[in-house]
């Protein structure tokens, strides 16, 4: 089965957090650990709806909700990491995974907004 490099890293990262999900709860951490758990099988789960979208604006809008869980889920391992919850290491590890799939993600929406707009004018 061939996969794309988002698909991939959007899967890596929801695997990862799942297991950080798992040791946060084991150490009684509830609210960022469901948080974040929410947001990174968001990012993974909008990132393969939108290969069955209905339309390019749906297209356009499954893959900029995986961006805002994106940026959601950079938003809590950062704070996971300054209240001593990851490492320094873990941290830059996860964090640079959900950094290159935000960049991924900002290129695609821009493809296929600037797709869009080239066909509107064709038409």
């Amino acid at each position: 089965m061939k996969t794309d490099k988002l698909s991939e890293l959007s899967m890596q990262l929801s695997v990862d957090v799942l297991a950080l999900v798992r040791e946060l709860k084991e150490h009684h951490e509830q609210i960022i650990s469901n948080q974040i758990g929410r947001s990174a099988t968001s990012v993974c789960a909008n990132i393969a709806e939108s290969k069955y979208a209905q339309s390019r604006a749906d297209f356009i809008a499954k893959l900029s909700i995986a961006l805002k869980e994106a940026s959601e889920t950079g938003r809590w391992l950062e704070m996971l990491y300054k209240s001593a919850y990851i490492s320094e290491l873990r941290y830059k590890q996860l964090d640079k995974t959900c950094a290159t799939i935000r960049i991924l993600l900002i290129a695609s929406i821009k493809t296929a907004k600037n797709n869009h707009l080239i066909q509107e004018k064709t038409t």
